[in-house]
């Protein structure tokens, strides 16, 4: 029987519940169980794709393109796990599952009601999801942690927090735990507990009894004895059932605090892990992952360099809307061994209308990016901020500063090469001006995997390394057969001296960062793409597209060859990162702000050792991933720009 820790906050939302839930989950994976997790979003949105980043943070894709909460990046990083767009409920979802089946007669004219059919409708999704395999093992999760977003007494949740009630009876006492989130706030000096009181008396009165209260303090300063006691005492838990989470250097160490404060031991005697008769193995496969988790925070703490970037983007007002991008930078610097400096610039502060209105604003974005280690242009939708990147990308590739662009970014290093390479002066992109002279970024509709026509390219794809980037050296190769590939693509290939088959020595920095791989796989949220019909032309003056799509019709990796580190990328790297495995095109950029020979020895390491963060089954071709996820064309007129998963514009 699968074993459920339901995770909900009170008092204010944004305490941490994800990264308390993620901690959990990875100190039950140390333990030797298989976690999956679920997130409740009680919004009425089918998902996160319509959603301003600056409103809700990022929006999450997944292997099979469901464009879901941010959390779920959380749950992916901590567990090592790859989860599905049932993973993210959402009011919306619900509904929209209950009136289908009210229209197909399914309830047999009874009338719908909130309770029984919501209620049983969020139980049953919960329990299908939490069944499915999310690791290379192929088997069923011993535990699900099911995090129950916004906070306790919002009108929103009050469906879910009744199906949880119910839910708790339905699989009964040993396998149901709860973990109230609640914030403790210092007043002058002293912690007060009266909201955690009010709370968690809300949550009793609504059916739920917490097991573990974490106490939430913002600030550095860990849950003192007295106010553990007073929560103890006025919200009926033992002493032990009161966590304290103070703020500590990093998240990374979350995991940590909670383990020094016997959640596990709890979880253990509370759920009877015992009784699921974990594998020798996988209690082996536990401890290497703690050593290895421990062996990472002790190593950040012991850190003295630092690398510097600056992130150019267009979101900055709010952190969480890069919070992948910062991750994955994170991880990349926990490799090389570095503190992570970020300076985060709004991209419109260097363009010239600003230097006018706000000229102490413009020159303190320059001066940033003038003395910046690497320059990163991330991701984003809409004309706003775009010639301040292309700007901060012409500085980064005639200043030879290290460069990685994603998605948008990757769009604007074509444009500025075009524009400053080229000489075309009215080089763009058609998302900007539809009717454009010169548009080096078109709208290039993809197949859809809904109902209602959306034209975004989401989910896992393929890249393949292209000829253009490698270069045979006759001294450490010999001609041989060709190989398939591992999504069946034949090409020419060679064996170098250590046994490796590749095309041939490749001078392509992205490519040895992938392990030398023939192809790649990497997560895509984009309606637009380099104009096929100006490749030969930016190919011909030195922008090489070191990685294309199967058909060689999609440009998804550029880079520069005379270059200390030049590389855009169409598709989103930071998705897939973990702390222990971080983002391939992250960890170059990272090494190549470092300077001296960090990068060598990381593309080094790369081609001996990177191994996908990928299930097996989801690295196929693109023809096997329409196939199984029945996906089907659609036209390529203005009207198809419309339907789900249309991003906001700004």
């Amino acid at each position: 029987m699968t074993k459920y820790i339901l995770v909900s906050g009170g008092v204010v939302s944004g305490i941490g519940k994800g990264v308390i839930a993620s901690s959990t989950g990875l100190l039950l994976k140390t333990a030797g169980l298989k976690v999956t997790a679920i997130k409740i979003d009680p919004y009425m949105n089918i998902d996160a794709g319509t959603m301003r980043p600056t409103e809700h943070g990022e929006v999450y894709v997944l292997n099979d393109g469901g464009e879901v909460d941010l959390d779920l990046g959380n749950y992916e990083r901590y567990l090592d796990v790859t989860l599905s767009k049932d993973n993210n409920i959402t009011t919306g979802k619900i509904y929209r599952e209950v009136i289908e089946r009210e229209r197909r007669g399914d309830y047999l004219g009874k009338t719908v009601q909130i309770v029984p059919h919501v209620t049983n409708a969020i139980q049953d999704w919960i329990e299908r999801v939490s069944k499915v395999p999310v690791d290379n093992s192929g088997e069923e999760p011993d535990v699900c942690i099911v995090e129950l977003g916004g906070t306790v007494g919002d009108i929103e949740s009050a469906p879910f927090v009744e199906a949880m009630r119910q839910f708790q009876f339905r699989v009964g006492h040993e396998n149901f735990a709860l973990v109230h989130v609640s914030l403790v706030p210092d007043m002058h000096g002293e912690q007060k507990t009266k909201p955690t009181q009010t709370t968690v008396h809300a949550l009793r009165g609504l059916g739920l009894l917490p097991d573990l209260i974490a106490c939430r303090l913002l600030g550095p300063k860990p849950l003192e004895r007295a106010a553990k006691d007073k929560i103890s005492m006025f919200c009926h838990v033992a002493s032990e059932q009161v966590i304290g989470v103070h703020d500590v250097s990093s998240v990374y160490h979350v995991p940590l605090l909670l383990q020094s404060q016997g959640i596990v031991d709890y979880l253990r005697k509370r759920l009877n892990l015992a009784a699921l008769n974990i594998p020798q193995e996988m209690v082996s496969k536990g401890l290497s992952l703690e050593a290895k988790w421990k062996g990472m925070t002790k190593g950040q703490e012991r850190l003295f360099d630092d690398v510097k970037v600056v992130l150019v983007g267009k979101y900055t007002d709010l952190k969480d809307s890069y919070m992948s991008v910062l991750k994955a930078l994170e991880h990349s610097a926990f490799r090389v061994r570095r503190k992570l400096v970020i300076q985060w610039v709004e991209s419109s502060d260097l363009e010239t209308a600003t230097q006018e209105t706000d000229p102490a604003k413009y020159h303190d974005a320059w001066r940033s990016v003038v003395g910046a280690g690497g320059i990163l242009v991330p991701g984003g939708f809409g004309q706003r901020g775009t010639e301040g990147m292309i700007l901060a990308i012409k500085w980064a590739r005639e200043q030879k500063v290290p460069f990685l662009g994603i998605c948008l970014g990757f769009q604007m290093a074509v444009v500025e090469w075009a524009r400053n390479v080229l000489g075309i002066s009215d080089a763009t992109s058609g998302e900007f001006q539809p009717e454009a002279a010169n548009p080096f970024i078109i709208f290039m509709p993809e197949i859809s995997r809904t109902h209602m026509g959306g034209t975004m390219r989401l989910g896992l794809r393929p890249t393949v390394f292209q000829p253009a980037a490698n270069s045979v050296d006759p001294a450490t190769s010999v001609d041989c057969p060709s190989v398939p590939t591992t999504n069946g693509i034949t090409t020419e290939s060679h064996v170098t001296t250590n046994g490796i088959h590749s095309s041939a020595t490749t001078w392509s920095k992205a490519r040895k960062l992938y392990g030398n791989a023939e192809t790649m796989w990497e997560r895509h949220r984009h309606r637009y793409e380099v104009n096929p019909e100006e490749v030969s032309r930016l190919e011909a003056s030195g922008l090489i597209f070191v990685g294309k799509d199967e058909r060689g019709e999609r440009m998804q990796i550029l880079e520069l060859k005379d270059h200390p580190f030049f590389v855009g990328l169409q598709p989103h790297p930071e998705l897939c990162s973990r702390p222990l495995n971080p983002s391939p095109p992250f960890l170059g950029f990272i090494s190549a702000a470092c300077g001296g020979s960090v990068l060598e020895e990381q593309l080094e390491e790369q081609m001996e050792g990177f191994k996908p963060p990928h299930p097996e089954g989801a690295m196929v071709s693109e023809e096997t991933l329409r196939a199984r996820t029945m996906e089907h064309p659609v036209s390529t007129g203005v009207g198809t720009m419309t339907g789900w998963g249309t991003p906001v514009m700004d």
